[in-house]
């Protein structure tokens, strides 16, 4: 069981320090509706880094930095440049001819910085820097229609989790912090980029040809209506998707968070974790919602495409 931390915060009106990092600032506004201030995203953070961090770790990262609010003007970031605080280190990446230095951090004090930065979102690679050539994890995002009821989202989730069983994969649960879920299985790096996006795209077409009225693993939105979007394309080489724990720059400050498989069967909702009682969430927990993912990594066979 992991334990949840929080410092006081030595502060005035325009600084504070969190976990060593200074923060300038820290009564800036960043989600309006909700009063939410730097100084509050960076103790959150701080609270979940435990539960964070082995999402995180050695993995090239995008960011979604809103240095103003997430009603202000927002931008992605991936490289790093000079001004970055030294707990976010780099990972270097082919690009064509050229290699590139991506943003990554591996500590708590790394979330912070980030935090200093004015980033409101963290997106990871499916890979870590050690075998940045294959990929770690499979990820499904099961984009709904905005006119479909929370249900239908969690009844696919439900469905697609069936069909990874009866392949021999394991795969874990959790919301995306917008109106779909994330499934995602652990897989042994063994597999390129391109032999591991064909099995995920052979996988969301099976299951969309499965219930062609309630699915479809195309990206056309004229096709779109009433349906669920399997998009597996976050299993491409540079796409990522948003980090467990990680905020998202939007109106109720939400978080995508792990789930247990039955809280599907629960009434929980898609926009009901925020900062604000995710910390609370995870000192109830007993255990971690994503117990044994690591030891569940498998591999992926061609002989499991067979079973489709």
């Amino acid at each position: 069981m992991r334990h949840l931390k929080k410092s006081p915060a030595a502060s005035s009106r325009n600084n504070a320090e969190i976990a060593g990092i200074k923060l300038t600032h820290p009564d800036r506004i960043l989600y309006p509706d909700q009063g939410i201030t730097k100084l509050e995203l960076a103790q959150y953070y701080e609270q979940v880094a435990d539960w964070m961090l082995p999402h995180v770790e050695g993995r090239p990262l995008t960011l979604v930095r809103c240095p103003s609010g997430h009603k202000k003007q927002c931008f992605y970031q991936r490289h790093v440049t000079e001004s970055l605080h030294d707990p976010i280190r780099s990972i270097s990446v082919k690009e064509g001819r050229s290699t590139v230095a991506y943003v990554a951090v591996d500590s708590t004090p790394g979330l912070i910085a980030l935090v200093q930065m004015g980033v409101l979102e963290i997106h990871t690679w499916g890979s870590r820097q050690d075998h940045l050539e294959r990929p770690d994890r499979l990820t499904f995002d099961l984009d709904p229609d905005p006119a479909l009821p929370w249900k239908r989202v969690k009844e696919a989730a439900l469905a697609l989790r069936g069909q990874l069983s009866d392949l021999g994969l394991h795969s874990f649960v959790k919301t995306t912090g917008g109106k779909g879920l994330h499934v995602v299985v652990p897989i042994l790096p063994r597999q390129d980029w391109d032999v591991v996006k064909a099995f995920a795209r052979k996988v969301a077409e099976h299951f969309a040809e499965s219930a062609p009225e309630l699915y479809i693993a195309t990206m056309s939105k004229a096709k779109r209506k009433g349906k669920i979007f399997i998009d597996y394309l976050r299993n491409a080489r540079t796409a990522t998707a948003v980090s467990a724990y990680s905020t998202r720059a939007r109106a109720s400050a939400p978080v995508s968070l792990p789930l247990n498989w039955d809280e599907l069967a629960t009434d929980v909702r898609e926009d009901h974790f925020t900062i604000r009682n995710v910390p609370q969430r995870l000192a109830r927990l007993r255990r971690d919602p994503w117990v044994g993912y690591e030891k569940l990594r498998a591999p992926l066979r061609e002989s499991m495409l067979k079973k489709l």
